[in-house]
């Protein structure tokens, strides 16, 4: 059977359900795994006796023949999800000892599946970032990093998707806002799942964009991901955003054929800065689509180019909004020797906010400022409104859409940190998608000539997670991606 801490989702559960091991067993392998790792620093925070008594209790369960769909799975979380009586950060100095009250819906959803939580992992600040490197809990290292060559995570999902393909978790949880969750799977070589927009609750997860965020899983494999977006979706009378619609069985989806399939490519994401690596891996998932029996398509999504400025006016007016309930009044970090209430509110959110949330800030304050207002953001949603009118148009002719998920493969930790611009241009082919509301999927399809992982990036109709699903399992069948990690030992 190998090692415990190689099985995915679906693995534990039947591994579990042979009683091959026990609960009990496989969450001591992971807290003994995370607690022995120095290096990789995707953990903020694990409770290893909460964790083991959930795992007796779920073996009881399985005793009892009262088994849970997703009973005994050792899950990591995003530290923006609230949990109940544990800290929840969002890796920002702001919310530091924040001990929230209640539990989000999504992580809810998992604990009353059987999944166990088994530790909140690091992002970037308030899920603002692409890299992890501005976590106020310190720079996560991408697992594919070598040598000399220490590799950003992605973000803001990083510590996710730094802990799923470092084998400390069976699965995790994330977020995405314009790419965190498919961004950080593509560089660590592991699916992400974005599904669309109101599929699942955003109650209890600290906001950033609120007509963006959506939570998601990242995962070990497309048959994965399906298991746990099956459990956390779901319609919920605390978010308002929240659709009413039933939930298909997506591990079917899996397993469909996509023979006749219809599947577009769009001529706008042959960018300049595509790098050839991944100009290949789009052309050989192409030719893995047809030998599948799809039909591949041309499809043009003329108002790509404006998605990115678009986002960048969106998001952080979002993000103004949003944070400006923290400071320091109520809960969180307050700055100390305070002359006066402003001086409260000034110092406060001076020191604890990092550089880029305090930029994000700005932009955002400044595009919703009076006589700017209709010159940036409302010009942008009406952008937005384009976008989605484009991917309408599109899905007329095609069942899905295949792009990649990145320009290039993962760079080096302070590589682009000082450069916000080129930071923001890693998001320029999942952005459209979240501007949309859009399902899509990043999964690992090759490597480029520095062996780092390569991801592919399908995207589909609103509510069709099942389609871009089924192409998935086909794309990653064929890529065969786990012989590679083998290969440069990253999994035995």
């Amino acid at each position: 059977m190998g090692k415990l801490s190689d099985l995915g989702v679906e693995e534990v559960i039947n591994g579990l359900s042979n009683k091959s091991f026990s609960a009990k067993e496989l969450v001591q392998t992971y807290i003994d795994k995370i607690l022995e790792d120095k290096i990789l620093n995707a953990f903020v925070r694990v409770n290893p006796e909460k964790s083991l008594k959930n795992a007796e209790l779920s073996d009881d369960r399985r005793k009892r023949n009262k088994v849970l769909p997703l009973d005994g799975v050792p899950i990591a979380v995003k530290d923006i999800f609230c949990t109940k009586n544990e800290e929840t950060n969002a890796s920002s100095k702001i919310l530091e000892n924040f001990v929230p009250q209640y539990e989000s819906t999504v992580t809810r959803k998992l604990l009353e599946s059987g999944g166990i939580i088994i530790g909140k992992t690091s992002m970037d600040e308030f899920a603002m970032g692409s890299s992890n490197e501005t976590s106020n809990n310190g720079v996560v290292l991408n697992p594919w990093s070598k040598g000399e060559k220490k590799l950003v995570p992605g973000g803001s999902s990083g510590g996710s998707a730094a802990a799923v393909s470092a084998r400390l978790c069976s699965a995790a949880l994330g977020t995405d806002t314009g790419g965190s969750i498919r961004q950080p799977a593509s560089f660590c070589g592991v699916v992400g799942l974005k599904p669309t927009y109101g599929r699942c609750s955003r109650w209890g997860i600290i906001a950033f964009a609120s007509s963006l965020d959506q939570a998601g899983p990242i995962a070990r494999s497309v048959r994965d991901a399906a298991i746990i977006l099956e459990q956390i979706s779901g319609f919920d009378t605390m978010d308002s955003t929240s659709v009413d619609k039933k939930v298909p069985n997506l591990l079917t989806a899996c397993s469909q054929s996509i023979k006749e399939k219809t599947i577009g490519i769009p001529g706008e994401y042959q960018i300049s800065g595509l790098s050839d690596d991944v100009r290949n891996i789009w052309k050989q998932g192409i030719e893995w689509l047809k030998s599948a029996g799809a039909n591949i398509i041309d499809i043009s999504l003329p108002h790509t180019p404006y998605a990115l400025p678009a986002y960048y006016i969106v998001a952080p007016a979002e993000a103004s909004a949003n944070l400006a309930r923290y400071d320091g009044i109520k809960y969180g970090f307050r700055a100390n020797n305070i002359t006066s209430l402003d001086d409260l509110y000034s110092k406060t959110r001076s020191e604890g906010f990092g550089a880029e949330v305090k930029r994000r800030i700005l932009i955002g304050t400044y595009v919703l400022s009076a006589g700017y207002y209709d010159a940036y953001y409302l010009k942008a949603q009406k952008v937005r409104t384009k976008i989605v009118q484009d991917f309408n148009i599109a899905f007329e002719k095609c069942d899905a859409i295949l792009t990649p998920t990145t320009p290039a493969g993962a760079f080096e930790i302070g590589e682009k940190s000082h450069n916000p611009v080129e930071m923001y241009l890693n998001d320029i082919f999942t952005v459209p998608a979240s501007l949309a509301g859009l399902p899509a999927i990043s999964l690992p399809s090759g490597l480029d000539n520095n062996k780092r992982p390569l991801g592919l990036q399908l995207i589909g109709r609103p509510f069709d997670e099942e389609s871009i699903l089924s192409v998935a399992s086909v794309l990653e069948d064929s890529a065969n991606f786990r012989s590679m990690e083998i290969e440069q030992g990253i999994v035995s």
